[in-house]
């Protein structure tokens, strides 16, 4: 395992680093506020930021604060989310942001254990947004935080998360605990932007030892499995989804059989989980619509 552990020499070379590469990414700009901040965290899980920042900025417009959000029925939200991926996230961004307005008079909470608390909210998000938000010394571990650590200190690329990533990241910050934030986010965008997945520009990495490198860039034991997207139930549930966004009503049986001709039992599974999910609801007329425009 590599001796990278907090030293000044690699919080300086990071942070020097991090100073000439950080991306001008819209919700880094001053004056915005921690609920703009987990906005951006629940859009970005798993969508690349080209795709979420766009949106984000017309939802800051749009929902500024959590009451106004809360305010707005879940099926505007969720026609708002158009093609982020995982719909179920804006029902959840609703739901916090309907909690925040109740409970905590519009204010997002500065600590973990109470970011805990809130619908859709999970560890990494709570520690985001202690970090990014409020300043505060957390570790905060995505996937390109852990394949920086995986790589640099064990010598190996980023398998499935563990409990010791947390524990790397904790002892990689700085012990001055007002620059353990920065550090934090040069770690993600170093991972982001040098140390990818596919292709890392090991030469263009600041740290100054790496395990992964040193032994001759091993690939992982197990290949990673594409995730396909053409013909499975996702493709299928956003189909629907989209002919919902698309009308100015709820839309009779036949516009939902429509969008799936290939296998109705997988068209019928799409819907019913759909359903399940409280994404959309039907009428008393039998037709159907995103959830809360039923009227």
């Amino acid at each position: 395992m590599a001796d990278i552990v907090p030293n000044s020499d690699v919080t300086r070379r990071l942070l020097a680093w991090f100073d000439d590469h950080e991306r001008d990414l819209p919700w880094r700009a001053e004056g915005v506020t921690p609920w703009q901040i987990l906005m951006s965290e629940i859009m970005l899980q798993q969508t690349p930021v080209a795709r979420v920042a766009p949106i984000w900025l017309e939802w800051v417009a749009r929902w500024p604060v959590p009451s106004a959000m809360a305010a707005a029925g879940v099926g505007e939200v969720v026609r708002a989310w158009g093609k982020l991926g995982y719909p179920r996230r804006a029902m959840r961004l609703h739901a916090c942001a309907t909690v925040l307005a109740q409970d905590h008079g519009d204010v997002v909470p500065s600590d973990v254990d109470t970011l805990l608390t809130l619908p859709g909210i999970g560890d990494y998000t709570a520690r985001a947004v202690a970090c990014f938000a409020y300043g505060q010394s957390v570790p905060v571990v995505d996937i390109n935080v852990r394949r920086v650590i995986a790589r640099a200190l064990h010598g190996r690329d980023a398998g499935n998360p563990t409990r010791s990533d947390m524990d790397d990241a904790a002892a990689l910050l700085p012990r001055d605990r007002d620059v353990a934030p920065r550090f934090s986010a040069a770690l993600m965008e170093l991972g982001a932007l040098v140390c990818t997945a596919r292709n890392p520009r090991c030469g263009d990495c600041p740290l100054p030892q790496c395990l992964w490198v040193e032994i001759g860039r091993p690939a992982l034991d197990t290949p990673r499995k594409v995730q396909k997207f053409a013909g499975t139930d996702r493709q299928v549930r956003g189909l629907i989804l989209d002919q919902l966004r698309a009308a100015d009503g709820p839309v009779g049986r036949d516009r939902i059989d429509a969008v799936w001709l290939t296998d109705v039992g997988q068209r019928e599974r799409a819907l019913d989980s759909l359903l399940a999910d409280g994404l959309m609801e039907t009428t008393s007329d039998g037709r159907f619509c995103l959830a809360g425009e039923g009227g």
